[in-house]
């Protein structure tokens, strides 16, 4: 089994700068991590590995991230955690792309590899849309279920997994091939080995530019993503509220008449 898990580097600070010109995100000079959730992903990729490995089936591991040139740490880090390969999508060109060309890019990348199983985190913690994981699966025609909590079984055809929905699970069957995006309570993450790290200095990175994965040009980057940052403000301050004592009644008549005043009622 081929399975491949999208990671992506974000800033390891609240302190970060916009870019006036672009309205993204200046990520030079600031420290970055693996986004949180896609270590949940890769862990969860590793187990799979491991599990269908021992059930006779050799199974693969292949990290992917689209980045800057220092994104390549993140995927070294990935290989110490477990992954046995990784692969990088660097150029300016993939720069400034929104949640639909990113998932556009990384589906194309994809679709050269062609997995089986494909792992991403719920969300990335610098934009908080959760649309990467079912963008891809959008762009590939593959099956998907989001919010996975467990993978209860697998074989070469289907997976039967428990999602998490607001009042609890829901127990879906999905074929293969397939993408997944999982949250934090479906493991917990390893620490790197010795032998994974000495596995990660030496890896050989390659690095896809739009032309290795064949993506179009008018899909990629600022240029191509149908959303964009029109202006980036910061709100002001909000001014002091208003405090109110008494019985139940009394305060209950006293903010229907703020209301009304308002012209919210």
């Amino acid at each position: 089994m081929k399975i491949c898990v999208c990671i992506k580097q974000v800033p390891a600070t609240t302190d970060v700068k916009i870019d006036p010109e672009t309205n993204t995100l200046v990520r030079e000079g600031i420290e970055n991590q693996i986004n949180p959730f896609d270590l949940y992903a890769l862990e969860e990729a590793v187990r799979t590995k491991e599990r269908r490995s021992a059930e006779g089936d050799p199974s693969t591991v292949i990290a992917i991230s689209m980045g800057p040139p220092w994104a390549e740490e993140a995927l070294r880090e990935a290989i110490s955690l477990g992954a046995d390969e990784a692969i990088l999508l660097s150029d300016k060109a993939f720069a400034g792309a929104d949640t639909w060309c990113t998932s556009y890019t990384l589906a194309k990348a994809l679709q050269k590899l062609n997995p089986d199983l494909v792992f991403c985190g719920m969300q990335a913690i610098d934009g908080d849309t959760g649309q990467v994981g079912p963008g891809i699966a959008a762009h590939l025609d593959y099956a998907q279920a989001a919010y996975v909590a467990k993978i209860d079984s697998i074989d070469n055809r289907k997976l039967v997994a428990r999602r998490l929905i607001e009042d609890g699970y829901e127990v879906v069957e999905v074929s293969l091939p397939a993408v997944l995006t999982v949250v934090k309570e479906i493991n917990e993450p390893r620490t790197p080995s010795l032998r994974g790290k000495m596995n990660a200095k030496k890896a050989q990175i390659p690095v896809w530019g739009p032309e290795d994965i064949g993506a179009d040009p008018e899909k990629i980057g600022l240029r191509g993503s149908p959303t964009q940052v029109i202006k980036v403000m910061t709100p002001p301050c909000r001014s002091g509220g208003a405090k109110y004592e008494g019985e139940p009644d009394e305060l209950a008549e006293k903010l229907y008449e703020v209301l009304k005043c308002l012209e919210v009622v």
